[in-house]
């Protein structure tokens, strides 16, 4: 595996790991949902830089799914996730209004499907 390449997972990993964590308190849940965009995103852009996909400085996750789907179709089904997240990413990092809260149980579901697209990005990898 290239070294460019663990470094996005390891990367994704923090990212992952620090959600799971704040996810164990029952506050900042914009916070939470912040790190689980940000470790999809690192694990698929590790996964296309393994299969030498230019690096592009996007946080489209919709996106970087649909380049994944160019590899493997079977990635098809984390389509609304990446537009759920994606949605998610743009309405809480760019003001103005109001932060939105989100229950523990949306976040739940969200970081279980998260974390089986990284899973199955990662066995793609090794």
């Amino acid at each position: 595996m290239k070294q460019v390449v663990e470094e996005w997972l390891e990367r994704g990993k923090h990212d992952l790991e620090a959600a799971k964590f704040l996810h164990t308190g029952e506050e900042y849940s914009d916070v939470v949902l912040f790190h689980i965009h940000q470790a999809v995103e690192k694990y698929l852009k590790g996964f296309l830089i393994n299969r030498d996909w230019k690096l592009k400085k996007i946080h489209d996750l919709e996106l970087l799914v649909t380049e994944a789907m160019f590899f493997d179709d079977e990635f098809q089904k984390y389509l609304d996730l990446g537009r759920k997240l994606t949605a998610f990413y743009y309405e809480e990092r760019y003001p103005p209004g109001l932060i939105t809260y989100y229950s523990k149980e949306e976040i739940e579901e969200i970081l279980e499907i998260a974390d089986e697209i990284i899973n199955e990005l990662k066995e793609r990898i090794e």
